[in-house]
């Protein structure tokens, strides 16, 4: 192809770009690139796979334009924008430093970089009093002593056990937009911390009854609190005849993600045998600092319930099985062969997740469509194949694999010939993306049912509204 024919696919990526439709502007961008490769041609693709959330590839298109052009100041700042999403600001420094050594008036690049070393200075901070501080949060504080204003009306409960009535209202009480009371926000997080203490890494959940029974899961859910309550408005709202598990990322980029977790683990309060909670890579400290759920949290309930809340997710289990032949985790499979059941089962959760290991694979990992395994588009986990995961299933006596992590326009798909399904359940992703949610139905014979579901409306809270100053990298 000539030079004349990559620059006509370059516009009509950039159109693509413009129109938010990212994977086809990376289609368009890839056959430009291979007209005629150019540091624009990648910067501009790494862009794209920025706004999908691939910044694996995005850090590896970016390091291809600046090593054709050195001087392209867009490629460092495409991958400070990926390091930064990744919570590494060192790593995103570097890129900015050299932004501003190529153009010292760049008034853009200074900001961030100031920002990065804000970020920087922050997390020695932090680092420095956990490891000063070893006692639990949950040691030092106590609902009890947070008295309730007379003028409160919202949901309330002081005996032994939390009610299915106090769940109902509390939903309410928030789809009118209003704050649970901290004394009860402190208590639930409490309680749901000494039941996740005693709640196994893997855990393994009986087969449907042979008459009327049924399992819902649910995927990714990110902040969408109106539209989980539509979740419950279609299936159903849990109970013991009805129960659920909701597959991680429940929290960040929507703006309504204290919503949603609260309703979630009130739900697992009420019923401890019918509604499950996994963890997401999401449910971490690095997540929420970046994509809002901090904030959030802050600005409605202050510091300590962000500490709650960061002991808490390091607690949730990592996968499920159902009915001894369906496995569910938040993102796939392994980096080797021979993963067992009983490997999942021994990994310590208890912690931040690492780079690297069986617990950041399975929090992170996706599937591809050709054998075998390859580098993560995300920068963190692997790839994996259709036999990769044939392998796993047979290994374990397994049928399917359920995960979630990545947006799909009906909210799922199939893949690898129908023994691994992807499931989202956050339609139309941070106001923009225009995908279905959907979540899936267990019944005896364990085959999979899905339903797709719209977007609802919701208040006019914008994504990312509590992410402070991380919109500016363009994420």
């Amino acid at each position: 192809m000539s030079s004349e024919e990559a620059e006509r696919l370059k516009t009509e990526a950039n159109k693509f770009f413009e129109q938010k439709k990212y994977k086809e502007a990376v289609a368009s961008y890839s056959q430009a690139i291979d007209a005629c490769p150019t540091a624009i041609l990648f910067s501009n693709r790494s862009f794209a796979h920025i706004k999908m959330e691939n910044f694996g590839s995005a850090i590896e298109d970016a390091n291809k334009a600046v090593s054709l052009d050195s001087n392209y100041i867009k490629g460092y700042y495409r991958l400070g924008a990926a390091y930064m999403a990744l919570g590494k600001p060192r790593d995103a420094l570097k890129n900015f430093r050299q932004v501003v050594k190529i153009v010292p008036n760049d008034r853009d690049a200074r900001t961030k970089l100031l920002e990065c070393e804000k970020q920087i200075k922050k997390m020695a901070f932090e680092e420095a009093i956990a490891s000063e501080h070893t006692k639990s949060v949950f040691e030092e504080v106590s609902y009890q002593d947070t008295q309730v204003d007379e003028s409160y009306t919202g949901p309330s409960y002081e005996g032994d056990k939390i009610s299915k009535e106090f769940a109902s209202h509390l939903v309410q009480h928030f789809k009118d937009q209003k704050n649970l009371h901290k004394r009860y926000v402190y208590r639930v997080l409490s309680e749901i911390y000494k039941l996740l203490l005693a709640t196994p890494t893997l855990v393994e959940i009986p087969r449907p009854k042979e008459e009327g029974g049924k399992f819902t899961v649910c995927g990714d859910v990110h902040g969408q609190f109106y539209d989980l309550c539509n979740i419950f408005t279609l299936n159903g709202e849990p109970s013991e005849d009805n129960p659920y598990l909701f597959n991680g990322d429940f929290v960040d980029r929507g703006s309504f993600s204290v919503e949603v977790i609260l309703t979630l683990l009130t739900y697992k309060l009420v019923y401890p045998n019918h509604f499950h909670l996994a963890r997401g890579n999401h449910e971490s400290k690095s997540m929420n600092k970046m994509y809002g759920f901090e904030g959030e949290v802050k600005a409605k309930y202050g510091e300590v319930a962000m500490s709650m809340f960061s002991e808490i997710f390091c607690l949730l289990p990592l996968a499920h099985v159902i009915g001894e032949k369906v496995i569910v985790v938040h993102g796939g499979l392994f980096s080797k062969d021979g993963v067992t059941l009983d490997d999942i089962k021994k990994i310590n959760r208890n912690c931040e997740p690492p780079d690297s290991g069986l617990m950041s694979e399975i929090l992170w990992s996706d599937p591809q469509a050709f054998p075998g395994r390859s580098p993560s588009k995300r920068g963190v986990g692997l790839s994996f194949g259709p036999d990769v995961t044939q392998r796993f299933l047979e290994h374990n006596g397994l049928e399917l694999v359920i995960r979630s992590h990545e947006v799909k326009d009906e909210g799922y798909q199939f893949e690898h010939n129908g023994k691994l399904i992807t499931l989202f359940s956050a339609p139309n992703y941070c106001d923009q993306v225009g995908n279905k949610g959907a979540f899936l139905i267990l019944r005896h014979d364990l085959k999979p049912n899905l339903t797709s579901f719209e977007a609802v409306p919701h208040p006019n809270v914008r994504p990312m509204a509590y992410a402070s100053n991380f919109n500016m990298f363009g994420l």
